[in-house]
């Protein structure tokens, strides 16, 4: 009898920047400048297109709605797609998000282009 192999498919990472938005709706009437996240997500898909629909569905189902402490709806909304990467070969393990662009002599300017560490989100939201 002849051993069957089973194909395995093979998945490649992707990341997808989704843009979300925060609607609050005040006397019927919703807010114009709105206070916006935008969320990365690893994807795991055989090709960009399974990607997109994933972080579609994902974009689709982390929407929700609260109401603030004045009795408000706030809509926690799902506004689409921004940017999508698959990482490759060229992507460490632990590498989630890659921007590429020119940027005249920015060693020489680092102090000018790379912020103090107590201005990184991580530490000014740390509570």
């Amino acid at each position: 009898m002849k051993a069957t192999r089973q194909r395995r498919k093979k998945t490649h990472r992707y990341v997808a920047k989704l843009l979300f938005q925060f609607r609050v709706v005040v006397d019927g009437v919703s807010n114009r400048r709105r206070l916006c996240e935008i969320m990365f997500i690893l994807i795991r898909a055989a090709n960009a297109e399974a990607a997109y629909r994933l972080a579609l569905k994902r974009g689709r189902t982390s929407q929700y709605s609260y109401k603030d402490v004045s009795g408000n709806p706030i809509h926690f909304e799902f506004v689409g797609v921004l940017e999508m990467l698959r990482l490759g070969v060229e992507c460490l393990p632990d590498e989630v998000w890659y921007d590429l662009k020119r940027i005249t002599t920015p060693k020489e300017r680092a102090k000018q282009l790379i912020p103090p560490k107590r201005k990184l989100n991580a530490f000014v939201f740390d509570l």
